[in-house]
């Protein structure tokens, strides 16, 4: 199938051609369809598939028949949970809709709010966002969404795990509920399902990965060691291996700092990225990372968002992810686009719940390998036997609100019938109590009379 065959316009062609893409991904395919007919739709791929063109496109070309959009007004949102993540689809919609004269523009903290106020008094055709600048643009009436036509949660059940619901929640309330609602995101857990489920209207579901999978193309082990010799295992493995650009993972921001400072002593190049950096140090950080200017980008989890590095070789865990979910995020970072790609976890005997729990999800044990010099002196336990996941029972559709308005109507009569019936037993009961009491009344009295 190509691009053409899924009914995107010439324009769009030429621009992704210009970008060296023939054919389609497979959730490009499922979604892009779909989405030019109008329709909700909840799209799960694993990251590094093409989801993000997967809803710029059709986005681009239905908006492209439309008027443009009016001052300080918007008609598509497209909703992001970090800088990093947001600037990425705005370099999409940039790259993919270049030559159709539509406008776009991205939106986040940690910037003055006074230049995107301006820009914003033109109108926007495309903005994309992170949910709290966008409230705070809301508020000082710089945007409006009379002209909203399309909305998009993009990495949905981060944005809802991360605790944006509130924010998403508020959102919502001020948007029309006449709206195409799109959702994506590498995993969606049932209770985040669930929730989606209360912001689309009968979407149309695409996956292209089981849930929770990791991509077959990334070799994943472990090596266990002591919490204490970590920083000097992962020193000797990049230089052991010639790594040349590798991105750490670790749970915290101090972490990510005290390990920076501990790779750069060795001579190993190495930048933070975490929230309480500016966007500032953010951005050249990813820059001189993407550029090989620094060997070793170590990240949170909320700062990783929105990494998008081709070819990106090597991942390490060198604190395991409290969320198993996140987990599959982490790696997802490299193996794109069918290259292979390595994810390496560092893992001490008191972080055993974590390993068990990301095993679990991914339905299969991460292969040991002991590092010589390095064997730990606490022994990570052996894995638990990986449960085989239960299939679930498909759900009843929903009803429609007619549906549901029927069966109102039809309990209520229903409940008028009930009610009509008992009075009729009470009188023939009443009847027949009455015809007792008369007559035991009639017999004492006889009695008496007889004595």
């Amino acid at each position: 199938m190509t691009f053409k065959e899924i009914g995107l316009i010439p324009e769009l062609l030429t621009n992704i051609e210009q970008q060296g893409y023939k054919t389609p991904s497979p959730i490009q395919q499922q979604a892009i369809p779909h989405i030019l007919q109008g329709k909700d739709l909840m799209g799960a791929a694993q990251t590094g598939t093409g989801k993000t063109a997967g809803f710029t496109l059709p986005i681009l070309q239905r908006l492209v028949k439309g008027d443009r959009a009016k001052p300080n007004s918007t008609r598509a949102l497209i909703l992001a949970p970090t800088r990093e993540l947001a600037a990425q689809v705005g370099k999409s919609v940039e790259v993919y809709g270049k030559s159709l004269h539509l406008s776009s523009m991205v939106v986040f903290g940690g910037v003055k709010i006074n230049p995107q106020m301006m820009r914003l008094r033109k109108g926007i055709d495309i903005l994309i966002a992170t949910p709290g600048r966008l409230l705070d643009l809301h508020e000082k009436n710089a945007v409006k969404f009379d002209q909203l036509e399309i909305l998009v949660l993009d990495e949905a059940d981060r944005m809802l795990d991360m605790g944006f619901i509130h924010d998403i929640r508020r959102v919502l309330k001020v948007l029309p509920e006449n709206r195409q609602n799109l959702m994506f995101s590498a995993t969606f857990s049932e209770s985040i399902r669930e929730l989606a489920k209360t912001i689309v209207n009968s979407p149309v579901e695409v996956s292209v990965n089981p849930a929770n999978s990791t991509a077959k193309k990334i070799n994943q082990w472990l090596h266990p060691v002591d919490k204490k010799q970590k920083s000097v295992l992962l020193i000797h493995l990049i230089e052991e291996h010639k790594w040349h650009q590798v991105l750490v993972f670790v749970r915290t921001k101090h972490g990510a700092n005290k390990l920076v400072k501990q790779l750069n002593a060795a001579k190993i190049k190495s930048l933070a990225i975490h929230g309480n950096k500016s966007q500032g140090a953010r951005t050249k950080a990813l820059a001189d990372f993407k550029a090989n200017k620094i060997q070793v980008l170590v990240a949170t989890d909320i700062a990783a968002r929105g990494i998008d590095i081709s070819q990106l070789p090597q991942v390490v865990n060198f604190d395991l992810p409290n969320v198993a979910e996140d987990y599959v995020h982490r790696i997802g970072r490299t193996g794109r686009a069918n290259t292979a790609g390595q994810a390496v976890s560092l893992v001490s005997a008191d972080e055993i719940k974590q390993l068990q729990d990301i095993e679990q999800l991914i339905q299969k044990h991460i292969k040991r390998e002991y590092v010589g010099g390095f064997e730990p002196s606490h022994e990570v336990p052996q894995s638990k036997p990986i449960k085989a996941l239960k299939a679930k029972k498909p759900k009843k559709p929903k009803k429609t609100k007619v549906q549901q308005a029927n069966e109102a109507v039809n309990k209520s009569n229903k409940v008028k019938v009930k009610r009509q019936k008992p009075k009729g037993k009470n009188v023939k009961n009443k009847t027949k109590a009455g015809s007792r009491n008369s007559q035991s009344v009639w017999s004492k009295s006889n009695k008496t009379k007889k004595g």
